[in-house]
């Protein structure tokens, strides 16, 4: 089959692979007909993990089940279904509790998988014709048949619940005030969820013009944080106070305000004097361990300079962690179904698998408005 292949930093070709086989009787089959490049997935194209050449990349992935392993009860050949990008088994600890993103079986030694990334287990990724999904009954989650929704759909593998999850750890309310740092894809959702879930006011802060338009499509308020320090320009908009709440849709590459070089820690310190004293903060932003690309020798293993005695200070609660997509999933699928949301006003490109190459090299620069990338295996859909 097809598949798109990491081969060095800043390059990935579409090249034949083996097949996917059932290896498990709770395993099924599922040809692909969306999955999307995420921004994770630009971390590994850039070299700013320890990603081997060879790995398939796609987490963010939607199909029709081809096949079906003899101990599989709730699914059958012909099933649309779209996977969570976190691979997990549904029994552990974690998974009982509801903490899928950290699930205990599926990657020996680490607490949580994933399709298609480093280190996160031996799963391939779904940027490709075919998908073999482990404990299907678990992850993967049926849609209605046919084509309807089928981009919004694919977001439910990630961003749209990573996004909601970001208003989570931040216990969004009705009524309050919000700062998104980020208005990349996940940025983007997390400032719709905060709306969906009744926020009075959302604050996008942002540099590119194509991503802060978006934001105030939706009904955010844009903040360029290249026109001046994101947390003051807030603080005019909150008669001085600051917002409620904060979610971090950013991570470890953040950039510094003039944009002359990466500040890791800049969002996490933007947001500590963002928020008022006793809110919260919710922080998906990707941040990992181990950076070959840091720009000190702290950065380069994970560790970075936050204001914690000012976050002390103002008596601030933190959330963390990536996100557990099947807390989420179902019920924001319900929500599309019923037109409540339509997360697809992020997506600005729908491609073919074999245009996946240029696409990752325009979404990696930012530039002529890739703000979010489909693609569409054998060619379904593709615009």
């Amino acid at each position: 089959m097809k598949a798109v292949v990491y081969e060095k930093p800043f390059s990935v070709t579409v090249r034949d692979v083996d097949d996917p086989q059932i290896q498990h009787p709770n395993d099924v089959l599922v040809r692909v007909t969306s999955s999307a490049i995420c921004g994770s997935d630009l971390h590994m194209y850039e070299g700013r993990t320890a990603a081997e050449p060879g790995i398939v990349f796609g987490h963010e992935n939607l199909g029709v089940v081809e096949e079906v392993g003899s101990g599989v009860a709730s699914l059958s050949v012909g099933d649309r279904v779209v996977m969570p990008f976190n691979v997990a088994c549904g029994f552990c600890k974690n998974c009982l509790a509801g903490e899928t993103g950290f699930c205990l079986t599926v990657n020996p030694g680490f607490a949580g998988g994933a399709y298609g990334y480093v280190a996160m287990g031996p799963y391939k990724g779904g940027q490709a014709e075919r998908l073999r999904v482990p404990f299907a009954d678990f992850n993967c989650l049926k849609l209605p048949p046919g084509e309807e929704f089928e981009t919004d759909f694919v977001l439910l593998a990630d961003i749209f619940p990573t996004g909601y999850h970001g208003c989570e750890l931040a216990q969004v309310s009705p009524g309050e005030t919000v700062a998104v740092y980020g208005a990349g894809p996940v940025g983007l959702m997390a400032a719709y969820s905060a709306l969906l879930r009744g926020a009075a006011k959302v604050f996008s802060v942002d540099r590119v013009p194509e991503r802060l338009a978006k934001a105030e499509e939706i009904g955010a308020i844009p903040i360029d944080f290249t026109k001046g320090d994101p947390a003051e320009q807030i603080k005019e908009h909150t008669n001085g106070e600051g917002t409620d709440k904060g979610v971090d849709a950013v991570g470890y590459q953040a950039q510094s305000h003039d944009t002359s070089h990466e500040e890791p820690a800049i969002v996490l310190n933007e947001l500590v004097e963002t928020v008022r004293a006793t809110g919260r903060l919710g922080i998906p932003g990707l941040y990992v361990p181990s950076d070959p690309g840091g720009p000190d020798e702290h950065a380069k293993h994970g560790q970075l300079l936050v204001s914690i005695g000012r976050m002390f200070e103002k008596g601030q609660k933190v959330g963390t962690g990536q996100c557990n997509v099947k807390r989420y999933n179902r019920q924001l699928r319900d929500m599309i179904i019923a037109r409540r949301a339509k997360p697809s006003f992020v997506v600005s490109h729908e491609l073919p698998l074999e245009d996946a190459p240029q696409a990752y090299e325009k979404f990696d620069k930012r530039i002529e408005g890739y703000t979010k990338v489909v693609l569409h295996p054998g060619h379904a859909l593709a615009a």
